[in-house]
């Protein structure tokens, strides 16, 4: 589903990612673990050319591109990725001048040309599902982190995408509102829509994941089942993160 291969991004003298490969089975969830400066949110970035690597391949689905710093991609090659990707915020960047419905209908409108009817009842289902049926008449300011998170889910999903890209959706959130939307990723992993999570929340890497990336230095350092990563792993680096976020 996901082959990332050799990829590589420089942010003038320092190398963020240094030869990134791995590969995310179609269906699973991926979350992608590390100490703050690791490279996480860049390779996610990376993931829907919201960030353009310098050097490497990603595939997605049926999907190629090859980067090279010195050819600039053409616009209908990034939309193709991007198209096939939704992505769930930190801070959720939902329209503050729109309605929670209205922001949910706003890329269906525009980007897959949907009619305001279809876009609509599209909106009022994924309300449903994330808990917030009641919510669409609503503005984000009236609404709770949690909700405004779980609206971002929505709006993410709303567009079809293949992969859902979560770029440490609880980080801004209150303790008491993490567990309403994490519930929500632990249900789209139960229906199979692939996810790739960049979390600090270990227990949910734990418990949803079925592989879980550990980067460190812009590398990665160890990649596989939660049970391998947490539990067999005889890595350093990685021993010494989980001890410090209290794993083991």
């Amino acid at each position: 589903m996901i082959i990332v291969q050799e990829l590589k991004k420089r942010f003038n003298d320092l190398d963020v990612l240094k030869g990134i490969s791995l590969s995310i089975d179609k269906g699973s969830t991926a979350v992608i673990i590390g100490p703050s400066g690791s490279g996480k949110t860049t390779l996610l970035r990376c993931l829907n050319l919201l960030e353009t690597p310098d050097k490497g391949s990603l595939i997605i689905g049926e999907k190629r591109l090859e980067f090279d710093k010195k050819k600039k991609l053409k616009l209908n090659e990034m939309m193709a990725i991007r198209k096939k990707t939704g992505m769930v915020f930190q801070n959720y960047n939902l329209f503050p001048h729109l309605t929670v419905l209205e922001n949910i209908m706003e890329g269906q409108l525009i980007v897959l040309k949907r009619s305001r009817a279809e876009s609509r009842q599209k909106a009022l289902g994924l309300l449903e599902k994330v808990g917030l049926k009641d919510r669409g008449d609503m503005y984000p300011h009236q609404l709770s982190g949690g909700q405004q998170q779980r609206v971002g889910i929505a709006r993410a999903m709303a567009m079809d995408p293949e992969v859902i890209l979560f770029d440490e959706p609880t980080s801004a959130l209150d303790p008491e509102l993490v567990g309403e939307v994490l519930k929500v990723m632990k249900n789209l992993s139960k229906e199979g829509m692939t996810m790739v999570v960049v979390t600090h929340e270990m227990k949910f890497a734990h418990d949803v994941a079925d592989q879980v990336i550990f980067m460190d230095q812009g590398i990665v350092v160890e990649n596989g089942t939660p049970e391998e990563v947490f539990n067999q792993s005889n890595n350093q680096r990685l021993l010494q993160f989980l001890n410090k976020v209290n794993v083991r």
